[in-house]
């Protein structure tokens, strides 16, 4: 349905993949470069699974001025309250300051009460000081959620060993993964307790479910089938995997990585989601997970891993800085729906 608005003649409906080329090139004038690989990757992804994105179009007398691009959180970054993300909006250079953007965050957040959602989420670096006045102007105010960020190359890979009584690290091939080394020839005791990795299967739904239920205490399996789904789908930018001992999985992680939203000008992974079964505690899952995935996003040549904590999870907040990670750059902001 279009939505018009009589005043300016701005009508604002869906993106479509005939969109491509004018918002490649607003994007391009805002950003100084082409990100259309990134960008048509986004809109073919909202094509196949409309339910987990929001994208909107905004005309001028039949011409795209503006876009906006937002994700639906179900429970990525342990939000309870599923919403929705911002993660790109852009407006012609030639119509600003006539309300596009307004008019595109207007249908964003209808859509997003359509939906049931309740608020909207974004971030920006602390210094893009036209997108912090825009999201003032907007009615977003500074979150509390913590951004942090770990480059990989910054010794993530020897913050995440299991043990930390480890003898330092010989030159070795960096895409061989150490993920504990056992004290004198104990081989036994490294073989039962080395977590094995592997990449995310559909037939890992029933176990992860079970262990983030056991963590969260909430059934997500809708929201975790979607993120199989997408994995499975969309691997060229999805690094999800998951963790064994004992034959059993009992940890897993969710990633992906983002080519260019919030502003970014180098690719970035996301952590959206990692768990470890309670059981398992304390035995270096999390940390093999994590040094798994800087060594396949390594070789994917991503350089930094990002992600996001809501202050109560002082546990996680710990876990993440010991294994390297250091507050980001990036303020997190919100706006209720």
């Amino acid at each position: 349905m279009n939505i018009l608005d009589s005043q300016n003649q701005i009508v604002i409906r869906a993106l479509t993949k005939d969109d491509l080329n004018a918002v490649v090139a607003i994007d391009a004038g805002i950003e100084g470069y082409s990100r259309r690989d990134y960008i048509e990757h986004r809109l073919v992804a909202a094509l196949r699974e409309p339910a987990l994105h929001a994208q909107f179009a905004a005309l001028k007398d039949g011409v795209l001025v503006g876009y906006v691009l937002a994700r639906i959180l179900v429970g990525e970054f342990g939000l309870i309250h599923p919403g929705l993300r911002l993660e790109i909006v852009g407006v012609d250079a030639a119509v600003r300051r006539v309300g596009v953007g307004s008019r595109l965050l207007q249908a964003l957040m209808a859509h997003g009460r359509k939906h049931g959602l309740t608020g909207v989420h974004t971030s920006a670096a602390w210094n893009d000081h036209s997108m912090l006045c825009w999201f003032d102007a907007m009615g977003f105010a500074l979150a509390a959620d913590r951004w942090l960020e770990c480059r990989i190359d910054s010794g993530a890979h020897q913050a995440a060993r299991e043990d930390p009584g480890d003898a330092p690290e010989q030159a070795e091939d960096r895409s061989e993964i150490d993920y504990g080394a056992a004290s004198g020839n104990d081989f036994e005791r490294l073989t039962r307790s080395r977590p094995d990795v592997q990449s995310m299967t559909l037939d890992d739904l029933r176990e992860i479910t079970r262990i983030d239920r056991a963590i969260g205490g909430r059934d997500r399996e809708e929201y975790i089938r979607g993120k199989l789904t997408e994995a499975m789908t969309d691997s060229a930018v999805r690094v999800s995997m998951t963790a064994r001992l004992d034959g059993a999985i009992v940890g897993y992680l969710m990633a992906r990585v983002d080519l260019g939203d919030f502003g970014r000008t180098q690719p970035a992974a996301v952590v959206d989601t990692i768990g470890v079964d309670p059981e398992y505690a304390h035995r270096g899952v999390g940390r093999a997970l994590l040094s798994q995935l800087f060594a396949n996003l390594s070789a994917l040549r991503v350089e930094r891993v990002e992600t996001s904590t809501a202050p109560p999870d002082h546990e996680l907040l710990g876990f993440l800085l010991d294994a390297g990670f250091r507050p980001s750059q990036r303020l997190a902001f919100g706006r209720p729906l």
